[in-house]
């Protein structure tokens, strides 16, 4: 069976990436692209590398152009995801790459985001590990509205959520510094996004806890069983295109040893096809998860500091974006996980 697919925000970097993604799927067929400025060009004047869609025109992102699809994936803006998806019916199964539907708390989403709160969907990270036993791709299966994670996000948790749910670590005092590629802030016309200010350099953002993906990673720390966790989150934009490392670093539990920290990363991703916990004194590199749908997890253990460091890399726009969004897909509609989706990276 095949399902019609709708992307809105074909235009922008995630749109791209969703729609190379699902060209190579073999249940998902993409009939419908749409954008807001862009509409009425052909979809190759903004993504050309797509040769595969090239006889497909952007339309108007309206509720009557993405209406009659299977599937409709919302890559759009924060703020702009939660209006078009209430129009939709609620049989259409309906994926919000954008920041809606990410928040249970109302609070939280008024403090970082501003405006509407359109209420939180399933959660898209199949790998998230619950407290008490289970993993979020349980809640997927069946699901109709599916809200992917933030891309940060998805980094952070999965280095620190293993050790926070096996009770090794501290859930609080928990660090996350972030080198991060400029593909993640979308085609945003911005000076610091500009080649002559960002290559051969590196620069902090969102700074003092005021990152709106602060209180995703929160929450999700806390579903992983961590009683009010404290973060210091900075993400630091770096010269790559695409792709995420994050140095997540964590006061070890008295009597928890370097065994015991590897063991709970081997518990939550010794049978996962897309987290892969590395071997002993092997780091990741982002570079070897370019194109994948991927993360790359390592550890290290200060005993003398009683602290552990975790580096989990991955690619923003596959793993922290589209793949993820594809991976949800698939374990809503019943199909293979991994369908579409690979595990190989582009080198060099």
């Amino acid at each position: 069976m095949s399902y019609s697919v709708a992307v809105a925000g074909a235009s922008g970097y995630a749109g791209g990436e969703l729609l190379r993604l699902l060209s190579a799927h073999p249940d998902l067929d993409v009939t419908t692209v749409t954008a807001h400025q862009n509409a009425g060009a052909p979809l190759v004047r903004h993504q050309p590398h797509l040769r595969s869609l090239a006889h497909l025109t952007l339309q108007a992102t309206t509720p009557e152009v993405l209406a009659g699809h299977d599937v409709v994936v919302l890559a759009l803006p924060h703020g702009k995801s939660g209006e078009i998806a209430a129009t939709l019916p609620d049989e259409v199964l309906v994926v919000d790459a954008g920041a809606d539907h990410r928040l249970e708390s109302a609070a939280d989403w008024a403090e970082y985001y501003g405006g509407e709160h359109h209420g939180a969907w399933a959660y898209g990270l199949p790998e998230l590990v619950l407290a008490g036993g289970g993993r979020q791709r349980d809640l997927l299966a069946g699901a109709r509205r599916i809200a992917v994670p933030g891309c940060n996000v998805t980094a952070v948790t999965l280095g620190l959520a293993p050790a926070v749910r096996a009770g090794v670590i501290e859930p609080r005092d928990l660090v996350s510094v972030l080198a991060v590629g400029p593909s993640g802030a979308g085609k945003t016309l911005r000076t610091d996004l500009l080649a002559a200010e960002l290559l051969g350099s590196a620069s902090a953002y969102g700074v003092g806890g005021r990152h709106r993906h602060n209180p995703e990673i929160r929450q999700n720390l806390a579903k992983a069983g961590a009683e009010d966790p404290s973060l210091s989150f900075t993400p630091v934009l770096v010269p790559m295109a695409r792709g995420i490392h994050a140095t997540n670093a964590a006061r070890l539990v008295p009597g928890a040893t370097a065994a015991d920290v590897r063991a709970a990363f081997e518990d939550a991703y010794g049978d996962e096809a897309f987290v892969r916990l590395l071997p002993e004194d092997t780091l990741p590199r982002t570079s070897d998860t370019v194109g994948a749908n991927t993360c790359l997890v390592g550890l290290a253990v200060d005993a003398r500091a009683g602290r552990v460091t975790t580096f989990s890399v991955l690619d923003n726009l596959v793993k922290g974006t589209a793949g993820a969004a594809i991976q949800s897909i698939n374990l809503a509609l019943g199909l293979p996980e991994g369908a579409g989706l690979t595990v190989d990276g582009v080198a060099p």
